[in-house]
């Protein structure tokens, strides 16, 4: 077929993401794959019969729009347990396919072509993209893969009359740092004094280490009456594959969210959202996923210890960076191409996650992983000739 007059990119620096190539470099080289973010292993089976229940009881067809009402209102209460701010299942909870739906809904809600957003890189691959089809400028505050704190400072030199909304995500990808209370309450200032609209990936809630707490953006009233918290059960529940998200926001700016999700997906998987409700009812569901992952993170950081790594240990999510500035001068993609053709385990470039290129020598695991799969990964990584 020939066009006259061509197709003209909407997206023309973008190409394969980083985690398919990585993911296809390892099965082509039957590398272990400590790259793309997925548990290996399988959800409960309590979960898995309850989805078995509600096929068979003939929930198979359209969900509504906003999702089942069972599951937006044990979303509502278990934020509220967890933050005090109440959610009305009705009109300020909305099930979404996966939070990279709600998050791509809430920025195109958001977003007005000449708007400025802030994001903070290194920033997790769907967020740029996002902006930018909907044409906004993305605006960067640039971190340290492993980051101590946020120079607050900056963000607000990176305010302008066009800035319209910033975008957060704690537990963060990739640094696997974890917002504090002092952050929030920063953000809450800046947001009310300039008028920003937020946006919240919080799909790590849940995994989060060494005594820490989660501070979510609904928990701090003034920012939570602007924000747009996104999150996910993918993560949660070890089932990335079913894609069940949601978006909790005011009345006002979900009305404004729902308008764009029913011609988008209209409505998501429904006997998993029944299955999803009634396993929320005991919240020892989640609550303990924090120690699960916590004993895998420390299985793998003591692992690879002995390597020459320089890392922090990681504060939230399921991925720890490693800085290998003192064992070669690699730059990161070439690094993690040879690890996983030579070594057999393969890990993501950090500067990826990075508008401009940067050499900050760092790569991303992934340790939601059987404890066998990361002891045999530290143990080839150990031979590498560096």
């Amino acid at each position: 077929m020939y066009l006259k007059a061509g197709l003209r990119s909407k997206l023309p620096r973008v190409g394969t993401t980083i985690f398919t190539k990585m993911s296809r470099l390892a099965e082509e080289h039957q590398a272990i794959n400590l790259a793309q973010g997925f548990p290996e292993f399988d959800c409960a089976s309590e979960l898995q019969q309850l989805v078995g229940k509600y096929i068979t009881q003939g929930k198979n067809q359209y969900a509504p729009m906003a999702g089942v009402m069972a599951l937006r209102e044990a979303i509502a209460k278990k934020v509220f347990t967890a933050t005090a701010r109440e959610y009305h299942p009705e009109t300020e909870v909305t099930i979404t396919s996966g939070a990279t739906e709600a998050l791509y809904v809430a920025l195109s809600a958001i977003v007005h072509p000449g708007d400025e957003v802030i994001v903070f890189e290194p920033a997790y691959d769907s967020y740029v993209p996002a902006i930018e089809l909907n044409g906004g400028i993305p605006v960067f505050v640039t971190l340290h893969p492993q980051y101590e704190g946020i120079d607050w400072q900056d963000v607000r030199s990176k305010i302008s009359p066009r800035t319209k909304a910033v975008i957060i995500n704690t537990p963060h990808n990739p640094t696997g740092n974890v917002w504090k209370l002092s952050d929030l309450q920063q953000l809450a200032g800046i947001a009310e004094k300039h008028d920003l609209m937020v946006v919240s990936d919080e799909v790590y809630e849940h995994i989060i280490f060494d005594g820490l707490q989660h501070i979510s953006a609904a928990s701090i009233p003034t920012l939570a009456e602007r924000t747009f918290l996104c999150g996910s059960f993918g993560k949660t529940f070890h089932t990335t594959g079913w894609k069940i998200g949601y978006c909790l926001a005011p009345k006002a700016l979900t009305a404004e969210f729902r308008k764009i999700h029913q011609f988008l997906v209209f409505s998501v998987v429904t006997p998993v959202q029944f299955a999803m409700a009634e396993y929320l009812e005991n919240p020892e569901h989640y609550l303990t996923l924090s120690a699960f992952y916590q004993r895998k993170r420390d299985l793998f950081v003591n692992a690879i210890q002995d390597i020459g790594f320089g890392l922090k240990p990681s504060e939230g999510s399921f991925f720890q960076n490693v800085s290998y500035e003192k064992l070669t001068n690699e730059n990161d993609r070439e690094l993690a191409e040879r690890l996983t053709i030579e070594a057999g385990v393969a890990s993501i470039p950090v500067s990826v996650f990075y508008d401009q290129i940067t050499h900050y020598h760092t790569l991303r695991f992934c340790f939601a992983k059987n404890d066998d799969t990361l002891l045999r990964a530290a143990e080839l990584l150990k031979k590498v000739i560096w």
